[in-house]
């Protein structure tokens, strides 16, 4: 078992690490400094701004009519417990190790330069499809507002699901716009708008909790957990991995039915890694981060619990609607207002999810750029701001472009699959740093290391293979793609490898 008090590089060639030290150390050169900023309280918004968006306002109806019945609050806590495996290990590394970056800095630290490479190309590929795909979610939430007051946005604007031919929306490329530039002028202004767009949804999810709790009726929570169903096959590569390879076939209902919806409501609850890319900007990062990571996490499934059993309540589960579950709900109740109110809520609250996401993203492209795996040039912060503007206009403008031509709704799932894959790398390296580094000081330690980590990487493997195998194929040609630019271009300009085992760095 190790005890180097390290300064230099460790380990040779694909997986040399970089140790705590030299991370720590990068955090402190002037020209590429973030400024810190940020709170528990900010943190806490953060994770909230990100974890609520369609997945409360959308999935919540599909799940319970399709696959879990009333038993799908039952769903939302089984994927909460998953994401707590999880959120544990990302409270210890990003305590420990607290550099932007995220799973990308943490898998450096424990595992080795490639497969932080691996960890930091599946971010960046799954933070800018996240983003991409909300931008364009939220176009269609206020082009439907648009549409209630008369006011029409013409078809070749609306985005290539909407026009025939040619089609562009406008809408989805001037939202992320905006919000690069909030990014640019500092992360204190990025956490006061997320603040305000986060106590607006709060206050419309509290409004479907507190108003549709007068109109539940027991009756439609019967039966609770409605009788086992067995799945229609997949066929080909739309078929669940799990599926192809052992022969499982999934249940819609009962038991069993509960945690296949577990993997779909999963979806809900990915962001809250996003928090941990910001640990470089927290005032105290080794006390504030694990508060944020666990506390907004929290907060969200307490609410996510909540809803379903207002709405599973408000309606019964066979007539619930699979588009708007919650605003049609209460126009089934006679309550049309809320629903316009629900509508307003989920438009708002997708601005927040999108800005964080693309957040996230810039900085594992910052802390990828500054290790020299990608061009230094990416890594100057601005003098002024002290962000990393570069990457941030760069990467704004590609997404930007994207949301605005691409109709990306297959390519969704590869943002969980890439969330759930960073699951596994954490996990994995709380397990490793232990045992290499056993004097770290660590402000806040995964509880039941080593039996926790490989639990958390058990329930992530198994949402995995519940996904499509084309997902898995599409993440793998993205991978291979990955790696012919780290050996191409990144190993030969790493700062790591640059240097011997005695160098400081």
């Amino acid at each position: 078992m190790s005890t180097q008090q390290d300064t230099g590089p460790s380990g040779d060639g694909l997986f040399r690490t970089k140790t705590v030290e030299q991370s720590i150390r990068d955090t402190e050169e002037p020209e590429h400094a973030l400024k810190k900023s940020l709170s528990a309280l900010d943190l806490t918004v953060f994770g909230v701004g990100v974890i609520i968006g369609t997945g409360i306002f959308v999935l919540t109806g599909k799940v319970a009519k399709e696959t879990a019945g009333p038993a799908t609050a039952l769903a939302f806590v089984a994927a909460g417990i998953v994401c707590a495996l999880a959120a544990l290990c990302y409270a210890e590394f990003a305590s420990t190790v607290p550099v932007a970056g995220s799973a990308y800095t943490f898998s450096y630290a424990s595992l080795g330069e490639l497969v932080a490479w691996t960890i930091g190309w599946d971010l960046v590929l799954e933070f800018a499809l996240g983003t991409a795909v909300v931008a364009v979610g939220w176009s269609g939430y206020v082009r439907s507002l648009m549409d209630n007051v008369g006011w029409h946005m013409p078809a070749a604007l609306s985005g290539p699901d909407v026009a025939e031919g040619f089609g562009f929306d406008l809408l989805a490329f001037l939202l992320v716009l905006l919000l690069t530039v909030i990014l640019v002028l500092g992360m204190k202004l990025s956490a006061r708008v997320t603040a305000v767009v986060v106590a607006i949804k709060l206050t419309v999810v509290m409004i479907v909790i507190i108003a549709g709790a007068f109109f539940i009726k027991a009756d439609n929570y019967s039966p609770f957990i409605p009788p086992a169903q067995p799945q229609a096959a997949g066929a080909g590569w739309d078929a669940p991995l799990v599926q192809l390879i052992f022969g499982y076939q999934p249940t819609n209902f009962g038991v069993m039915g509960i945690f296949t919806a577990a993997s779909v409501v999963f979806f809900a609850f990915i962001g809250f890694d996003v928090v941990a890319t910001a640990a470089e900007e927290t005032k105290l990062p080794q006390r504030d981060m694990p508060r944020g990571i666990l506390g907004s996490l929290l907060i969200c499934t307490v609410l996510y619990v909540a809803v379903s059993l207002v709405v599973t309540g408000m309606q019964h589960y066979t007539e619930m609607s699979v588009s708007a579950p919650l605003a049609d709900a209460f126009k089934a109740v006679g309550h049309p207002v809320y629903a316009g109110i629900i509508s307003f809520g989920a438009a708002v609250g997708l601005i927040t999810v999108c800005m964080i996401l693309l957040l996230g993203q810039t900085r594992v492209f910052f802390a990828m750029s500054r290790d020299g795996l990608l061009p230094r040039f990416f890594s100057v912060t601005h003098p002024r701001f002290r962000t990393p503007y570069r990457p941030t206009i760069l990467l704004g403008v590609i997404i930007a472009i994207i949301a605005g031509f691409t109709s990306i709704n297959e390519l969704a799932t590869l943002v969980n699959i890439g969330t759930l894959f960073a699951f596994v790398v954490v996990a994995l390296g709380v397990i490793v740093l232990r045992r290499t580094r056993p004097e770290l000081h660590r402000a806040f330690r995964t509880p039941w290391v080593p039996f926790l980590p490989i639990v958390s990487v058990a329930a992530s493997v198994w949402l995995m293979l519940n996904l499509p195998a084309e997902t898995w194929l599409r993440f793998a040609v993205w991978m291979v793609l990955g790696f012919l630019v780290y050996f191409l271009y990144g190993r030969s300009h790493s700062r790591l490898g640059s240097l011997g085992p005695e160098s400081e760095y």
